[in-house]
């Protein structure tokens, strides 16, 4: 092992032995190389004369560019797009998105959590986890409805082996219970990973504030009983909260700085908060019980390490403009006003399917927040459905298992909600 990665291994076992006990083989053996790259980041300070240290072309004080790619940024500098971003990402970018997730979540405020780290996208932060943290036989812990790539991630690359849970109770909100019920079942296995999504694709629900807290209450206690926690809290469409009940924080908030055997990491992004979804801007955030400076440290330190020996960094235009975006004074308001245009499709769905008859043919499950809604089809397999929807109808839709059918109403005009519901239900019934 690379003496780099045993001194942070001892860093976080004297610090947080639970954490320590929670890395994966490979996360263990993660460090961030002294090489090039802290050679450079030395060269950039003290070399006064001539750096001949990074790969990159320059003319004069700016990298080499080619003027029919720069034209297409006309507001920009070669220097803020074109150079290799730092690889745990721009130092301003990471301090802004930590001052925004401190105001969205007021509870952070009297807690301590890590710098978050930029990925290239949530989907990326998602596999940055599994590397520290997931090694094959680990229990992941899924509800019924979840998002397909989980399994992709988690299970075919790291082999944690899937269990799941009911998401919905009977009283149509989280099923808090059966999370208990689950986690105890397979507590003695010695560590689970649980990952929380909310708005939680492909349903659309998010937890009331009661509900996370009662997610929190879960878990510490499991943590209690000996069993390591890593809650993996995916927060791809945060902000997206429409109804007043819904919990406006991420279950993070409530998750961080809970215990020791308890690790809460948070992966969010301006990919769908922000609408920039091919910029691939997304963050990794930890949180320990004690937090404690030098395990953050030697945590972003792997996790440096292992965006450096995937994909070496994140872009820095994405970075650059989401940066220049949210320091812009319309900011927030333009925010305001794409959430008013989906809450107000949303309302529309809601409004459209409390109509009688389509409970002939599906049931909707609960929804709140994000960008989905699912169907529970009564009766007809999901995909057969899909399939004849979109031949037919040239409607497409996604098949989710064998009954349930995802509908995004992000990206359905609200006054085509009612027309696209309706044509749903006319080739459903003819089946």
């Amino acid at each position: 092992m690379n003496k780099l990665a045993e001194d942070l291994n001892q860093t976080i076992l004297t610090n947080a032995p639970d954490v320590f006990n929670m890395l994966s083989p490979l996360g263990k053996e993660l460090y961030f190389p002294k090489g090039i790259l802290s050679q450079t980041a030395e060269a950039k300070q003290k070399a006064t004369r001539f750096n001949a240290t990074i790969g990159i072309a320059k003319e004069g004080a700016e990298a080499m560019h080619l003027p029919s790619v720069m034209k297409q940024f006309s507001d920009h500098v070669p220097n803020d797009l074109l150079p290799y971003a730092p690889t745990t990402g721009k130092p301003e970018l990471r301090n802004k998105w930590m001052e925004q997730m401190l105001i969205k979540n007021p509870t952070l405020n009297s807690k301590s959590v890590g710098l978050p780290i930029v990925t290239s996208g949530i989907t990326h932060g998602l596999s940055l986890a599994a590397d520290l943290f997931v090694e094959r036989g680990d229990i992941l812990l899924l509800p019924q409805q979840f998002w397909g790539n989980y399994n992709m991630i988690f299970g075919v690359k790291h082999g944690a082996t899937v269990k799941h849970y009911r998401f919905f109770s009977q009283n149509n909100g989280f099923d808090t219970d059966d999370l208990r019920r689950t986690a105890l079942e397979y507590a003695s296995s010695g560590k689970l990973i649980v990952i929380l999504n909310f708005p939680n694709n492909p349903t659309g629900y998010s937890v009331t504030e009661s509900e996370a807290k009662a997610i929190r209450d879960v878990l510490v206690e499991v943590a209690e009983g000996g069993c390591n926690v890593v809650a993996i809290c995916d927060d791809s469409y945060f902000g997206l909260f429409y109804e007043d009940d819904v919990c406006k924080e991420s279950v993070f908030a409530y998750l961080a700085n809970q215990h020791p055997r308890l690790l809460a990491i948070k992966l969010d992004g301006a990919t769908k908060e922000d609408y920039v979804w091919g910029f691939r801007v997304g963050f990794i955030t930890f949180a320990t019980a004690p937090a404690n400076s030098k395990v953050y440290d030697a945590l972003e330190k792997k996790t440096g390490g292992a965006i450096r020996g995937n994909i070496s960094n994140c872009p820095h235009l994405s970075q650059t403009i989401v940066l220049k975006a949210m320091a812009d004074e319309k900011y927030l308001e333009e925010k305001q006003q794409k959430f008013a245009i989906m809450k107000a499709r949303a309302s529309k769905v809601k409004e459209t399917l409390s109509q009688e008859h389509f409970a002939k043919v599906w049931t909707p499950y609960p929804f709140n927040s994000g960008y989905f809604m699912c169907l529970r089809m009564s009766g007809i397999d999901a995909e057969e459905f899909r399939l004849r929807l979109l031949e037919k109808y040239g409607i497409g839709v996604i098949a989710s298992g064998k009954e349930d059918i995802r509908v995004a109403f992000s990206c359905v005009e609200e006054n085509d909600l009612p027309v696209l519901f309706e044509q749903m239900y006319q080739c459903a019934r003819e089946m």
